[in-house]
């Protein structure tokens, strides 16, 4: 198995072989900090409706800079702006480790989404346009297992070390892990900057550079785009409706200690490395949807375990089974690229980005007040009650896109001083 993967890798074009390193090590750093990431803002001080606050925040400012960014890609290619969006992310990660109090964590969330999406934008544009629609989900995969899989299961087991070492659950316990995390991401710097060339896709225009008017035209001339952006912004609900307060949820209503928090973020791990792979082979062998039906479920089932655990064995069997929407992300973001021309990769990814972004803070917050007033378990619930009567439908009537066919763009090279 492992023969056929390096056989892939090294048939693909080498900026997609930098981004998988960068991403995988950038996972790596996140799964350290995120099993705590939202105890710790607890920690500081915090409730959860300001924590929700703190959340949507971020996610705002992420999604107002997307179509912009996705315009500069298109314009310029996606190696500058890729730069900027890791700094970024170092410097959140700094923020977050010299905090005092909850409120600095406004600017160190701000800083962290504002870098994660620029970031992930240029991942996703690079990876769009250099993968085949035959191999896409396959090379999106093979990304998921060494990430979220081999080093996501190494982060949460670092993480839960260095807490137990600091001194458990609390602001000095996890106040280390950030500073590792922006330790690792300063090297992920250093490998885009050193690698990664800066290949542009584009086709003559007529016309000068009009922001507004580029980022019209995606919507303008793509079909289905419309209905996509539901689709999508709705399907990334769990990065911050579910995720964050689910370890919460797993500690303060679950009693979970670092130990259990941890190895949660481990079984999702687990997951990843043995159905990523697997299921992104049948996805380009059947298709994106048919594979959609079958990992959407299994996350719901996570998210119903966790509400209902009896016991702690429960627990992380709903953390292998949160795995499935690190699966399942990557098949729809399959589908996703594969509805524009590669000219306009940057851009519809932009405005997805913006939609879902935007989408996810107004449900983020609201899922802090209903945690606050309602109940928490009702934060999960509203979630798969949304998946349910509006997602899934509506993906059923998109069509299936592996073999969709998009006009080839003029390739620009890359700069003479970054060579293959």
């Amino acid at each position: 198995m492992f023969s056929s993967w390096l056989t892939f890798l090294m048939h693909q074009a080498r900026d997609w072989r930098v981004t998988v390193a960068r991403t995988s090590l950038d996972r790596l750093a996140n799964q350290i900090v995120f099993p705590y990431l939202s105890l710790y803002i607890l920690a500081l001080g915090a409730s959860a409706t300001e924590l929700g606050m703190v959340l949507s925040l971020g996610m705002v400012l992420a999604g107002v800079i997307s179509p912009f960014t996705g315009w500069y890609i298109d314009r310029v290619g996606p190696r500058k702006i890729y730069l900027l969006g890791i700094g970024l992310v170092a410097c959140s990660y700094l923020t977050y480790g010299l905090a005092q109090d909850w409120t600095l964590a406004f600017v160190a969330m701000a800083l962290y989404w504002l870098g994660y999406s620029i970031s992930i934008h240029s991942c996703a544009t690079i990876c769009g346009n250099c993968l085949t629609n035959v191999d896409r989900a396959t090379g999106m995969m093979i990304c998921e297992t060494f990430g979220a899989g081999l080093l996501g299961m190494a982060g949460p087991l670092i993480g839960a070390w260095l807490v137990m070492m600091f001194g458990g659950v609390n602001a000095a316990g996890i106040r280390p892990l950030f500073f590792l995390a922006f330790l690792l991401t300063g090297i992920t710097f250093g490998i885009v900057a050193t690698q990664l060339s800066n290949q542009r896709w584009r086709v003559a225009s007529p016309h000068a550079p009009n922001v507004l008017r580029d980022l019209a035209q995606v919507l303008r001339e793509g079909r289905h785009l419309k209905r996509w952006l539901l689709i999508a912004a709705i399907g990334q609900l769990p990065l911050g409706m579910v995720l964050p307060f689910a370890q919460v949820f797993a500690n303060k209503i679950k009693g979970a200690d670092e130990v259990l928090l941890g190895a949660m973020v481990t079984g999702a791990a687990l997951a990843s490395i043995v159905f990523a792979i697997p299921l992104g082979r049948l996805a380009d062998r059947i298709g994106r949807k048919r594979v959609l039906y079958l990992s959407i479920p299994l996350f719901w089932c996570s998210v119903l375990l966790l509400i209902a655990a009896p016991h702690p064995v429960f627990l992380l069997l709903a953390g292998v089974l949160q795995g499935f929407y690190y699966i399942s992300g990557p098949i729809a973001g399959a589908m996703e690229r594969e509805l524009v021309p590669a000219e306009q990769m940057g851009r519809w990814i932009g405005i997805a980005r913006f939609t879902k972004m935007c989408f996810n803070a107004g449900a983020t917050f609201l899922a802090g007040i209903i945690w606050d007033r309602v109940g928490p378990e009702y934060v999960f619930l509203t979630f798969v009650v949304l998946e349910m009567i509006f997602r899934l439908p509506l993906l059923i009537s998109m069509p299936e896109t592996l073999r969709l066919q998009t006009p080839k763009p003029l390739l620009v090279p890359a700069d003479p001083a970054v060579t293959d």
